[in-house]
């Protein structure tokens, strides 16, 4: 396979998610089964951030353009470890080593091993080809590079076997907003998605909030009430209810809007169900506090990631700030 015909098979599948064909759908379906935390809605959502923001044609090609890929390259093994937070998470790794032209084993995270396994069959029933370049297995061995990603405990145990070759393994990070307090409604509810979209499981979810001394709190949690159907998750009832009690019985000052607790913290990391916040008298002495974070995924803000967009990378937004197309290349 060369790369046009590489280009040409994402871009069909770009297509294939957008068509919502009954095959697509069952297949979502059996992922939700599995992982009640993929409802339909929050699997549609990373689909079409998949097929807009990673398959579109002109955005791959630009892509390819920018690090002159070509035929030439020798062909390497890349191991990845995916994690499974949240629906699709591992698509980028994915794409970067099928179009670098390398060949990938995967070994998905129980949690999400339905979606990427149905989209790479579809893939090879396009072009047989496929088949040799993409191979899932639960078992990494005999691999020439690995890109490994999961928590901190489990990033010592990648270190220990994958350390020796090329790596890049990934532990867990969260993401922070900054407000100023003038932010408009429609902003404040494109905050929302970036918080609560996938129950804020996912790396590049806000779980921590940094607003000016003297905040008002209620146009936010006015907009985090359109995520008011979460209420209905048993799993995320759950998590709240469990929370809630917790700051209770220990008389921590709370805010909630019925789907979401608040409580000021210091730690950029939440429960599910919270999110913490902090008050700042100097925004840049909150950026001087970041600087280097290595919790730290995402900020989102003004002058910063837009909001709405936390959950919405694009192909150059790299995780952990690591090129992975230049790693690859560099094998």
């Amino acid at each position: 396979m060369n790369l046009q015909q590489r280009l040409e098979i994402l871009s069909q599948l770009r297509q294939y998610i957008s068509a919502q064909p009954t095959e697509w759908q069952n297949a979502c379906r059996q992922a939700e089964q599995l992982n009640n935390w993929f409802t339909q809605r929050f699997i549609q959502t990373a689909a079409e951030a998949v097929a807009d923001n990673f398959l579109n044609n002109d955005l791959l090609r630009n892509w390819a353009d920018y690090y002159h890929l070509d035929d030439n390259i020798t062909p390497k093994t890349v191991g990845i470890v995916m994690a499974g937070n949240i629906p699709l998470v591992g698509f980028h790794d994915f794409l970067c080593v099928f179009v670098s032209g390398h060949k990938q084993v995967c070994k998905l995270s129980s949690k999400d091993d339905v979606l990427l396994k149905h989209l790479a069959t579809k893939m090879t029933e396009w072009n047989p080809a496929v088949a040799e370049r993409v191979q899932f297995n639960s078992m990494l061995k005999d691999c020439d590079a690995y890109i490994a990603t999961g928590s901190d405990n489990s990033a010592r145990y990648f270190d220990y076997y994958f350390g020796r070759y090329p790596s890049i393994i990934r532990k867990n990070r969260t993401s922070v907003g900054i407000l100023t307090g003038t932010e408009t409604e429609a902003e404040l509810s494109l905050l929302a998605d970036d918080v609560m979209q996938y129950f804020g499981l996912g790396c590049r979810n806000i779980t921590k909030l940094y607003v000016p001394t003297g905040y008002n709190f209620v146009p936010l949690l006015n907009a985090l009430r359109k995520y008011s159907w979460m209420f209905d998750h048993h799993k995320y009832r759950n998590n709240y209810d469990y929370q809630l009690a917790i700051y209770l019985m220990n008389n921590i000052y709370y805010m909630t809007n019925d789907c979401i607790v608040m409580i000021e913290n210091e730690q950029v990391f939440s429960p599910i169900g919270t999110l913490h916040y902090s008050f700042y008298q100097q925004k840049s002495d909150v950026i001087k506090s970041l600087q280097g974070n290595e919790q730290v995924q995402a900020i989102i803000g003004t002058d910063h990631i837009p909001f709405g967009r936390a959950q919405q990378p694009a192909l150059m937004d790299y995780a952990d700030g690591v090129d992975v197309m230049a790693f690859l290349l560099g094998l």
